[in-house]
């Protein structure tokens, strides 16, 4: 087994994260599984391990609805996270049937396909706005203009919150995803526990003012719900909301600069797709294979599994590894190639399995959305200067992209 230190994947070196991608290659030539002693996991590179692993049962996103933390050999977290694990722990990505079962069946009605369709005209509409204003500019910040912009506005008006109580939002996501990285620092823990304070805080006075005064909106479908016996807890009503804030912006977000990033970085796939716009579904599937904007995906073994010899105890944490899975050689043809045409693309970007994300067409929308708008308005669309990539790993993302017209 290989030691920590003989391996190329080091999630905190700069040079790793700015690329990644060579590391995974030799995770992937060292094995099925890798031993990782810095994060205490272990590293599942292939693709095949990971599509199957994300819907085997024996692994969990939680172990507390079977073990407590001393059955399970586990530490319970600091006294002082507590409001972030409470957020965290009741909702539906963080839970395993029947709860799973009971909220994601209630959510799914606002993400029926004919809802999300209905959204189409809202959703191109405002990225139209914001391109225009990114064009009378003469450019700006890809990220802050218009990547981050639309599809906050669009999760936070299917959940019901008020343009103006919008602006922390996507601070407080931020700060609260930052307790997904590996080994998150202490100053990480107290932004994470503050956020999710104001955060609930602010979620509660919004439930309890829908509660007086329902609207067509998500956050009364919730409280309706409830009403009508559906037991959904005032927490799982609050946990829900962020999740889906989360997690309904984070990936496009991020999968919307790093693919940006990547064509600038490819000329002649750009060219392509500028000359045929019929490309962008094609386009957005391998953009979000090519730089993968959730890297790292954990469970729990609840139950002991082998991987290619290997027996993984109850207790262990598997690290499955979602950006290796979208380069493993065995699916992909010239996986390092950026290819906008590729029409065998069973990418994991949106996971698998009971996890799968619920909102992954909304996301395909808001993309689609965003690159059609970029392509029609701003067809001479160039970076005007490298960007930075974030110093995270899990979730992969750039601190800005500044780019200009003309």
């Amino acid at each position: 087994m290989p030691a920590a230190s003989d391996l190329a994947f080091d999630p905190w070196d700069p040079a790793f994260l700015a690329d990644p991608y060579p590391a995974y290659a030799e995770l992937r030539a060292r094995g099925r599984v890798i031993r990782y002693e810095p994060t205490d996991q272990w590293l599942v590179p292939h693709h095949a391990d990971v599509s199957a692993l994300l819907r085997d049962r024996r692994l969990g996103r939680t172990y507390q609805h079977r073990f407590t933390h001393e059955d399970f050999g586990r530490t319970a977290p600091p006294p002082e996270h507590e409001p972030f694990h409470v957020l965290n722990d009741h909702g539906m990505l963080d839970l395993e049937p029947p709860d799973h079962t009971r909220i994601r069946r209630l959510v799914s009605k606002a993400f029926t396909p004919r809802t999300v369709e209905q959204l189409k005209p809202y959703v191109a509409n405002l990225a139209g706005e914001l391109v225009d204003a990114l064009v009378e500019r003469g450019g700006g910040d890809l990220l802050a203009d218009v990547a981050e912009p639309l599809p906050v506005a669009v999760i936070a008006e299917m959940l019901g919150i008020p343009e103006s109580d919008r602006a922390p939002l996507r601070p407080w996501s931020a700060d609260i995803c930052g307790m997904y990285e590996l080994n998150p620092s202490q100053e990480t823990a107290a932004k994470a526990v503050r956020a999710s304070v104001e955060f609930t805080e602010y979620l509660r006075e919004l439930i309890a003012a829908r509660r007086k005064e329902p609207r067509d909106d998500l956050i009364s479908g919730l409280i309706e719900a409830h009403d009508e016996g559906d037991r959904l807890t005032e927490q799982e009503m609050i946990s829900t909301a962020v999740l889906l804030l989360n997690a309904g912006h984070e990936a496009t977000v991020n999968a919307t600069v790093n693919g940006w990033w990547a064509l600038f970085r490819n000329p002649g796939q750009l060219a392509g797709l500028r000359a045929d716009h019929s490309l962008v579904p094609t386009a957005i599937e391998e953009l979000m294979r090519y730089d993968t904007p959730l890297q790292l995906f954990e469970r729990w073994v609840l139950d002991e599994i082998e991987i290619d010899g290997t027996t993984i105890p109850r207790g262990a944490e598997i690290a499955m590894l979602f950006g290796s899975a979208n380069h493993d050689p065995e699916v992909f043809s010239a996986p390092d190639h950026l290819d906008l045409t590729r029409k065998d693309n069973p990418h994991i970007s949106f996971s698998a399995g009971i996890h799968y994300c619920i909102g992954a067409p909304l996301a395909r929308i808001e993309l689609a959305a965003s690159m059609t708008a970029l392509l029609e308005k701003a067809p001479t669309l160039r970076l005007a200067a490298e960007p930075e990539r974030k110093p995270n790993f899990v979730i992969r993302g750039l601190e800005g992209l500044s780019v200009e017209i003309g």
